[in-house]
């Protein structure tokens, strides 16, 4: 193919002149060839990179971002244009995520009078949370459990929660036996609690015990110090069937 000239390139891409010479001043596209009199010719690499420049447009890539991705190896459209869509995937995938989190949010203050600053900063700040000790899969699988289970039943478990901690802080403040028929019942409950969150799965169940483990400040919050974590696991222990060989 013939080298062509600005006016040509520019009526064939839709780009100005003016715009292919701020390209060539800022290097993103510059000619490889001069004519006798100066003037810039196009070839066939200068075509291509011009058609890659239009694809990155319209991908609403800044210049510096364009200039990025077309001075990586291999930079040919097919390149490029692999890498945009890659890019774009983990674009969707972060604005799901952002989506969902806004909806647990939004799920969270329903029916609240007031929705205040400190509200949303603390629902963010556990949502993030959640986000760090949680697979994806573990989340959609745990956003499953919230719809089946009922905003009702999940507000019921939410208002039982600092209830039952509390009364498992005062057995194990007054030297309550683990083994008592009073910590086996609180215990029980608690199981049970801990099974309507995760459905049972053992490794929901690992993911939140990792959890509270290496957040103290979480921990505080709730009461779930590790002394208390341990009268706990015994109660659990005592409660477990004696094995008959």
């Amino acid at each position: 193919m013939a080298a062509m000239k600005i006016g040509e390139v520019a009526m064939r891409s839709g780009l100005t002149v003016r715009t292919l010479h701020y390209y060539d001043e800022i290097g993103l596209l510059s000619p490889s060839r001069r004519s006798p009199a100066g003037y810039r010719l196009y070839d066939t690499d200068d075509l291509e990179r011009i058609s890659q420049i239009l694809v990155l447009r319209r991908l609403s890539l800044s210049l510096a971002e364009m200039n990025d991705a077309l001075s990586q190896p291999d930079s040919s459209l097919r390149q490029v244009l692999g890498r945009q869509i890659d890019r774009l995937k983990e674009d969707i995938e972060d604005q799901t995520r952002f989506l969902e989190r806004l909806e647990a949010i939004q799920r969270r203050l329903d029916g609240a009078r007031r929705i205040t600053f400190e509200d949303v900063t603390e629902i963010m700040e556990t949502l993030a949370m959640f986000e760090k000790y949680y697979t994806p899969e573990q989340l959609e699988y745990l956003e499953d459990r919230r719809q089946a289970l009922g905003e009702e039943r999940i507000r019921q478990a939410e208002q039982e929660w600092p209830e039952l901690i509390a009364r498992m802080q005062e057995a194990m403040a007054s030297g309550t036996d683990p083994a008592s028929s009073e910590v086996q019942a609180l215990a029980r409950r608690w199981q049970e609690l801990v099974e309507d969150f995760t459905g049972g799965d053992r490794s929901i169940e690992a993911s939140l015990r990792n959890l509270y483990g290496q957040q103290p400040q979480l921990r505080q919050q709730v009461g779930l110090e590790p002394d208390l974590l341990q009268y706990v696991a015994k109660a659990g222990a005592a409660g477990l069937p004696e094995d008959r060989g």
